[in-house]
């Protein structure tokens, strides 16, 4: 299946300011969330961002922050968000295809994933831009994911597939701005 803008949601799962510098090659992982949500804002792809505990682990990282000016901000308690039920009032719920990037990617992203999995959502996980502190725990979770029926893409296949087509404005902006 591939990834519609008119059927999707971008969900940025907990880039948060004292756990991002544990996270392995983390500005990466910052810089791909940050690219993410600019091309989804873009595209008129709706962007929900969970805050684990924020008051203990910080709010979310300012470069994640200012890219998502105009997104939806929930937080949350359960490593899950769907668990946690802050998903309920966002756009997530009433979308069909969640995109999915975030820290730690063996939990917070994994648990919400498998849990909208289970909800009946399909999702999709960008992998550069989902990270965890020990890089063995991401790859077990997208191996873990991929038996659940959860796609791992790129973030130019989230792009590509969201403009669906070349030849437009769209096309040449976001190619020009983002596509490198």
């Amino acid at each position: 299946m591939l990834m519609n803008p008119k059927k999707s949601v971008l969900l940025v799962i907990d880039v948060q300011a004292k756990l991002a510098p544990f996270i392995h090659d983390n500005a990466a992982v910052v810089d791909a969330c940050v690219w993410l949500a600019r091309v989804a804002e873009r595209i008129g792809v709706p962007v929900v961002v969970t805050e684990h505990f924020p008051e203990k682990i910080g709010g979310t990282v300012e470069a994640v922050r200012a890219a998502t000016a105009g997104a939806h901000y929930v937080g949350k308690q359960y490593f899950s968000a769907q668990a946690d039920g802050c998903l309920e009032h966002t756009a997530v719920a009433g979308c069909e295809q969640v995109i999915l990037c975030g820290t730690e990617a063996h939990v917070c992203v994994q648990q919400t994933a498998l849990d909208l999995r289970a909800a009946g959502k399909q999702v999709f996980i960008v992998a550069e831009a989902a990270g965890s502190r020990a890089p063995a725990n991401r790859d077990l979770a997208f191996e873990r994911m991929r038996g659940h029926g959860i796609e791992i893409v790129s973030r130019e296949m989230v792009a590509f597939e969201w403009l669906q087509r070349g030849g437009t404005e769209l096309f040449r902006e976001v190619n020009r701005d983002f596509i490198r």
